[in-house]
């Protein structure tokens, strides 16, 4: 797999995250109301304030090095990183990891883990000191990867409507 940056408001990134955003509406828990969307802005995700990634699903090849997937690449997946407000508490720098989707094919394959690591990376090189994100309880799968790649759970640092739990992992003390 390969990841590419892209505009969060070009084509791609714009179909990456209607999928996305269609899915949590139709997934999501009846009693915690409707689910609401927002398209994220290119400010927020362009470095060295973010990034947007698309992840592509190579060709496959043989042993041989022969090419036996012609189709060529295809997204399989995105997700990004923003930098928000310093933690007011310890005046860390933040960066927030925001749309971390899967296409089905994508899922159970370790995709979503080496996304992760990747955004942590790239997180770093903007000099993040820790990285937050949310989700809803009803994304068990998603809640036990942040949970196994060393994230805890915080109180609420945003008002998201959509989310349920808040997670924090340190990157730097």
């Amino acid at each position: 797999m390969q990841f590419r940056a892209v505009p969060v408001s070009g084509a791609e990134a714009h179909g990456m995250l209607t999928a996305y955003f269609t899915e949590r509406a139709a997934g999501f828990p009846a009693e915690q109301g409707k689910y609401r969307p927002t398209f994220p802005a290119d400010a927020a995700f362009t470095p060295p304030d973010g990034v947007f990634l698309i992840v592509d699903d190579a060709p496959s090849t043989s042993a041989d090095g022969t090419v036996t997937d012609a189709g060529g690449t295809r997204g399989i997946g995105c997700g990004g990183i923003r930098r928000i407000d310093a933690d007011p508490a310890t005046g860390l720098v933040r960066y927030e990891i925001k749309h971390l989707w899967l296409t089905d094919a994508a899922r159970g394959r370790g995709t979503g883990r080496a996304l992760l690591v990747e955004l942590e990376r790239r997180a770093r090189e903007f000099g993040a000191q820790e990285l937050v994100l949310d989700t809803n309880a009803s994304l068990a799968a998603a809640g036990g990867l942040y949970r196994s790649s060393g994230f805890v759970e915080i109180p609420p640092y945003n008002d998201n409507p959509n989310a349920t739990t808040w997670y924090a992992k340190r990157l730097a003390d």
